[in-house]
């Protein structure tokens, strides 16, 4: 598919988004194409710019992340693994992504022995495209909540484990 000035698209191979099929970096874990990676990094920098986008980039990493899991080698199965765990507490006991950062922290700190969770079939409704999108930064924090709750719904059939990991934890 040719796009005026974006050349050929291709699937991202971890969130399915259609990308531009350019060269370039991408992460060493983490399953995103060349094009895909691109726009994350463009996400990533407005934060910067933006009080309003900072405030939820925690989650929005999370998000990125588990949607983009990568191939079944140690490294991405812990970060599949600690991302989930950081959005359960986000999404359903209500912590602040602080919470979720050091869930994170404490979860690398432990025994590191993780379980491949078997990523969703189903392509995401909601990418990181949708977010590089939106031009009013007012209006990303509820779009990077709304992306991270379709992402935490395609993970239902290992909500009852990643819950489990997270109850374990000594948050206070």
């Amino acid at each position: 598919m040719e796009v005026t000035g974006h050349g050929p698209l291709v699937a991202c191979p971890g969130c399915g988004a259609l990308v531009p099929d350019v060269a370039g970096p991408t992460h060493a874990y983490i399953g995103a194409s060349p094009g895909c990676w691109a726009a994350w990094g463009e996400v990533q920098a407005r934060s910067f710019a933006s009080p309003a986008i900072a405030a939820v980039q925690p989650l929005a990493v999370d998000v990125y992340a588990v949607q983009h899991p990568g191939l079944a080698e140690r490294r991405a199965i812990q970060s599949v693994w600690v991302h989930l765990v950081s959005l359960c507490l986000i999404l359903e006991a209500g912590r602040s992504p602080v919470d979720g950062i050091r869930a994170k922290q404490l979860l690398l700190a432990g025994a590191r022995i993780f379980d491949r969770l078997e990523p969703p079939a189903a392509r995401y409704s909601t990418t990181v495209l949708d977010i590089a999108a939106i031009s009013d930064p007012e209006a990303v924090p509820e779009a990077v909540r709304r992306w991270a709750r379709v992402t935490w719904e395609a993970w239902r059939p290992h909500h009852d484990a990643i819950r489990a990991r997270a109850a374990a934890l000594a948050l206070g």
